[in-house]
């Protein structure tokens, strides 16, 4: 090998390790940086994990969601109790229960209204059993869940929102078994 390029050689291998050792160098220059500005810190003092906070609730503000179920056939439904307090922006999760008590496979949807309307837009469900029909073999009950926020800008004047369900049983769509399509 040529003793240029010898030297050449041994200058790279000299920065790639000079690199190497800055790059490791930097982490806890890092950790100790975020530590004195009080940023990016998963742990606490004591060495405990610190669960993140949602900054975007509103904790100066409680409203009222009164839960509500109606039913239009043969199903039992309402929900598991009857309101909740939340803060604006704060993630919650209410149950709904349904039971079909028919000897039949029974398929339902369900139909959410919220009171006073100008509460609509600013009500987030996240996962919610209204966003499908439902199918509930004979004698089935179910819990279902609704899990939503409320958006912060929510008027200030909106104390109580009710929020009201009304399953629909969807007559023609059940699965019928073979053996009684024969009848």
């Amino acid at each position: 090998m040529d003793p240029e390029n010898r030297k050449l050689l041994a200058k790279l291998v000299v920065i790639a390790v000079a690199m190497f050792g800055f790059g490791y160098g930097l982490i806890p220059v890092y950790k100790h940086i975020c530590e004195v500005l009080g940023i990016n810190q998963l742990t606490q003092k004591d060495g405990t994990v610190a669960p993140p906070e949602n900054t975007q609730i509103d904790r100066s503000r409680s409203i009222t969601v009164e839960l509500d179920s109606n039913v239009q056939g043969t199903l039992r439904f309402r929900p598991t109790q009857s309101s909740v307090t939340v803060h604006p922006g704060e993630m919650v999760s209410v149950m709904y229960e349904v039971v079909n008590s028919q000897d039949r496979t029974v398929n339902a949807q369900a139909v959410p209204s919220y009171a006073p309307q100008s509460a609509t837009p600013h009500f987030k469900k996240v996962e919610c059993f209204c966003f499908k029909q439902q199918t509930l073999q004979a004698h089935e009950a179910k819990q279902m869940p609704v899990m939503f926020y409320l958006d912060p800008q929510l008027p200030r004047e909106v104390k109580t929102i009710t929020l009201s369900y009304t399953f629909i049983e969807i007559a023609g769509l059940a699965k019928v078994p073979a053996a009684e399509k024969k009848l």
